[in-house]
């Protein structure tokens, strides 16, 4: 597992491509048969994938987390964006199609993924937060989600943002979960920018053409920078900072935010006029 620790504002105005890429980008997370683990210090959030091809994968942080299992103090969402997967919770095996994802609670001792036919291995996405108390284990599929219908053609930004796990949805103690689409030919997710200094978030953005990446901006919203992302490359994004991206095409991303508090429009809009 790796280990990101938090970084203060004033220092990351001076950090170069190469820092900010090291503590912000998780560019490896989709290996066959590994399990590959951030952990982040923003909000304890751990923000990992699965490709399980010869056999199942035990969620497992090893003793990383000085706990005898991974969710005996943890809460976690399990989201495919591959082909079908098979998540087994304490003996019970939920199947996951495209999109769709899986609540696990507090508790859980024996979590396993594996795909259901290894020529069309299950890409799944995992994270998890700090819980304090048990919910049940719930699946989600995207024609069960929120959608919320934003934007328009004309400022490039139309897109659905399907809400999975949050106050009104599916329910935990901190975690909150969903994904963003872009229409084609559009292709901003967020603008206006915002911050919630109450919450962290990270990002996965996947449905990225091979030829295409991601522009995310960051940072405070008087001190802009940007990172440049890849098809299934993944961004932590802190309190204080903007989390925005402009992409050369359209593409998809998986949102996930853990804090203080548990609402969806907790968030502070950033006027244009004064972002930098």
């Amino acid at each position: 597992m790796q280990i990101r620790h938090t970084t203060n504002p004033t220092d990351v105005k001076a950090y170069t491509t190469e820092r900010l890429r090291s503590e912000f980008l998780i560019e490896s997370l989709f290996v066959e048969d590994q399990l590959k683990l951030t952990y982040t210090h923003y909000d304890r959030m751990i923000v990992g994938g699965a490709v399980p091809v010869k056999g199942s994968i035990e969620l497992s942080a090893g003793d990383a987390l000085k706990t005898e299992y991974f969710l005996e103090r943890r809460e976690v969402a399990l989201l495919n964006i591959g082909g079908e997967a098979l998540i087994a919770v304490d003996g019970e095996t939920h199947e996951l199609s495209r999109l769709d994802a899986l609540y696990v609670g507090m508790g859980a001792k024996n979590v396993t993924l594996q795909s259901k036919d290894t020529a069309n291995p299950a890409r799944i996405y995992i994270c998890s937060a700090l819980a304090h108390a048990t919910y049940p284990t719930r699946k989600i599929s995207v024609e069960t989600a929120n959608p919320l219908h934003l934007g328009s053609i004309e400022t490039s930004n139309e897109r659905t943002i399907y809400q999975y796990i949050h106050a009104d949805g599916v329910q935990s103690c901190q975690l909150m979960l969903g994904v963003t689409c872009l229409k084609p030919g559009n292709v901003w997710n967020t603008m206006p920018a915002h911050v919630h200094d109450r919450r962290m978030e990270a990002y996965l953005y996947f449905d990225v053409k091979p030829e295409s990446r991601v522009f995310h901006f960051m940072g405070e919203p008087s001190e802009t920078r940007h990172l440049v992302v890849a098809n299934e490359q993944a961004v932590i994004s802190p309190p204080w900072s903007v989390h925005s991206g402009a992409g050369t095409g359209n593409y998809s991303f998986i949102w996930s935010m853990a804090g203080e508090n548990y609402t969806f429009k907790d968030m502070d809009i950033v006027p244009m006029d004064t972002l930098k």
